[in-house]
């Protein structure tokens, strides 16, 4: 197979710990441009991985036509206007999550890849991640009986990244605790629970802990030091009750609370069985035979989820299959997170239809 040319637009921590190594990995694919706003970051791209050039303007990308490929691993608040660019200029595009900062702008971007035809992949890696899909097929089999509900739990306890930079500033990041974690917990209920449609969406985000920065404590901040000059405006806490054709759904998320204990799984409660997923681990399947009460652990070995996304990336784009983190499934995600959002400020149940 001719190699497929790939460009990386923006060069920050995700491209660096996953896209570009999985590329790398890949022998079907070469990377042809690194691009930043910032080029030195690119520039360090190029240094390091002995390959393509560095440019900070990502319309040399468009206007390249031997590109076929495109990973956008921007800050949100670009997501969608980059990589509805590269869909009409002819790329295939792998856009991290979010989708988008606001559920609009997913909309937008979907239409756009049904008017161009390329691939529109949404970086919702759980979807290969090999306990999830081993949930899946379990569910799908019939194991848990009927799946009437599912528990999710994202909390930690002071965790807010970056205070005052990016992941802070709703007007970049779209949201905070939710959209930032609440969307992989989510969306990964959604694709084992067979992508059910929302009905109605319940839900309470806060923004306490952070906002006055310069007293929030912490131990350590992930996503760089804080800028108390910067901005302070997403949620901190969420909850949230979601009701679809299939299981009822239940969130609780924090990046920071005062509850000194980091909770990270989720239960899938089923009327034969229930799952409790350690978030990116392994799983625990509770069930019942002859009158006594089971407990099975699954153990097994992870396969790198984000050397899977991208090579069935570059395989579709090759042989047309469609991935279930294509936009048209991942968008029922980004409809619920907006749901939340918007009983939120309206502190009133959405209906969904």
């Amino acid at each position: 197979m001719e190699k497929i040319k790939v460009a990386v637009i923006g060069c920050g921590t995700i491209a660096n710990s996953a896209h570009i190594p999985a590329y790398m990995a890949n022998p079907n694919a070469e990377i042809k441009y690194f691009c930043d706003i910032r080029l030195e970051r690119a520039e360090q791209a190029v240094e390091k991985y002995g390959v393509g050039q560095a440019v900070a303007d990502y319309r040399t990308v468009l206007n390249d036509p031997e590109i076929e490929a495109v990973s956008v691993c921007t800050p949100n608040d670009v997501h969608a206007s980059i990589s509805i660019d590269c869909l009409r200029a002819g790329k295939h595009v792998l856009c991290e999550k979010p989708a988008a900062r606001t559920y609009d702008e997913a909309l937008e971007m979907q239409k756009v890849q049904h008017e161009t035809g390329k691939v529109l992949n949404i970086g919702v890696v759980n979807r290969f991640n090999t306990g999830v899909n081993k949930i899946k097929k379990l569910i799908a089999d019939g194991e848990l009986g009927e799946l009437y509900h599912v528990y999710v739990s994202f909390r930690a306890h002071r965790s807010i990244p970056g205070l005052g930079g990016a992941f802070t500033t709703k007007a970049i990041a779209g949201g905070g605790a939710l959209i930032d974690w609440g969307v992989h917990f989510l969306d990964i209920v959604m694709y084992c629970s067979g992508d059910p449609r929302p009905k109605t969406v319940s839900g309470q985000a806060y923004s306490k802990l952070g906002v006055e920065m310069e007293k929030y404590a912490y131990v350590d901040m992930w996503a760089g030091p804080p800028d108390y000059n910067g901005t302070y405006d997403v949620d901190d806490f969420v909850t949230a009750l979601i009701r679809t054709e299939g299981p009822g759904i239940t969130v609780n998320g924090a990046w920071a609370q005062n509850i000194g204990e980091s909770e990270m799984y989720i239960d899938f409660l089923g009327d034969k069985a229930g799952i409790r997923l350690q978030y990116g681990a392994d799983f625990k399947v509770y069930s019942s035979k002859d009158g006594s009460l089971t407990e099975t652990v699954h153990k097994f070995k992870n396969d790198n989820h984000f050397q899977q996304e991208i090579d069935s990336f570059l395989r579709g784009i090759r042989s047309g299959e469609k991935l279930p983190s294509h936009i048209d499934t991942v968008i029922l995600t980004s409809q619920i997170l907006q749901a939340i959002y918007d009983s939120s400020e309206r502190r009133a149940e959405i209906a969904l239809g």
